[in-house]
């Protein structure tokens, strides 16, 4: 019997079984993980590495460590799960028409405003329907959307090199704005130049973001050195209690700025980024169908698209 016609007799169970392995590092782990004895997660994957002909992990003194043939069958064995997963989840909603289950991925600029008008838009009209929010960057949830455990991302749309295997769609343009506390010394001034702002302390999004890199950009356009962190951070929360307890500046996307300025805490200042301009919009894998809720939820986004009013340029100020 070939390698081929062996592998086809692995089960579902085999390939959770590699997959809690992998993530876990350790089969006492894993045994608990998957609500198993240790013994028979153990006599489960010797079944999996004799029918693969290969062996899958390495045993260690502080654990197991994935092979090659190991990790490549866990990076399948995941989608493989996943689409089971979504086909199950199917065949429930064409049996009640009313439930459903659905996995967003989203960036900062998606999650402001659109992903929860959408969300409490479609849970008037669904309201058995389960929705999970994943926020993350690009770098994050582009490979959990490839791999299956996202159905789709909302945000600003990935550069070419990350486009890979995606379909995308475009929703509406957003760009972003510096922001900082309301009763910053720099708040009240309309007069402001990027050369202002080259003294004071930032939080600024990681080195391998594109709204870093187009904040850097907005600097060198302006024949200025891009400033300095001093702090590194994507989580809205962190970002948002240091700018309302000190003079930091930050940079949001154009939509939250303007929810978080209503609330009356974080200005925007006024000073124009126009190398931040980009689409937001929906990315989904290339060579799959979406689950009837994930559909839902992409019509849902597609309505409050048309019907959000677009932000003002970045050349106008305010």
């Amino acid at each position: 019997m070939t390698q081929a016609s062996s592998a086809h007799r692995l089960s579902l169970r085999h390939l959770r079984i590699v997959v809690v392995i992998l993530a876990e590092g350790n089969l006492m782990r894993a045994a608990t993980a998957l609500n198993m004895t240790q013994s028979a997660v153990t006599k489960a994957l010797q079944d999996a590495e004799a029918q693969m002909g290969v062996p899958l992990f390495l045993r260690t003194n502080r654990g197991v460590v994935a092979t090659a043939f190991g990790a490549k069958l866990a990076a399948h064995a995941r989608l493989i799960l996943a689409q089971v997963g979504r086909a199950e989840q199917e065949m429930a909603d064409l049996r009640d028409g009313t439930a459903g289950q659905v996995t967003i991925g989203t960036l900062l600029a998606g999650s402001a405003g659109l992903l929860p008008e959408a969300i409490m838009r479609l849970r008037q009209r669904q309201p058995n329907l389960e929705i999970r929010v994943e926020e993350a960057t690009n770098d994050v949830l582009m490979p959990a959307l490839r791999s299956g455990e996202l159905d789709l991302v909302l945000g600003r749309l990935p550069e070419f090199r990350d486009r890979d295997g995606l379909r995308q769609e475009h929703l509406m343009d957003d760009f972003a704005r510096i922001v900082a506390r309301r009763n910053h010394p720099l708040a009240l001034r309309t007069d402001l130049q990027l050369a202002d702002l080259l003294t004071c302390d930032w939080i600024l999004p990681g080195h391998t973001t594109t709204l870093r890199r187009q904040i850097e950009t907005a600097f060198r356009d302006a024949n200025l050195e891009p400033p300095v962190h001093s702090v590194e951070t994507v989580s809205f929360l962190t970002t948002r209690q240091l700018l309302r307890q000190t003079d930091y500046l930050a940079v949001w996307p154009a939509q939250l700025a303007a929810l978080e300025s209503r609330e009356g805490d974080i200005v925007a200042l006024h000073i124009p980024l126009p190398s931040t301009r980009r689409p937001i919009g929906i990315s989904t894998r290339a060579d799959d169908l979406m689950s009837p809720a994930a559909t839902r939820l992409v019509d849902s986004l597609r309505q409050v698209a048309r019907q959000t009013a677009p932000p003002p340029g970045p050349a106008m100020h305010g």
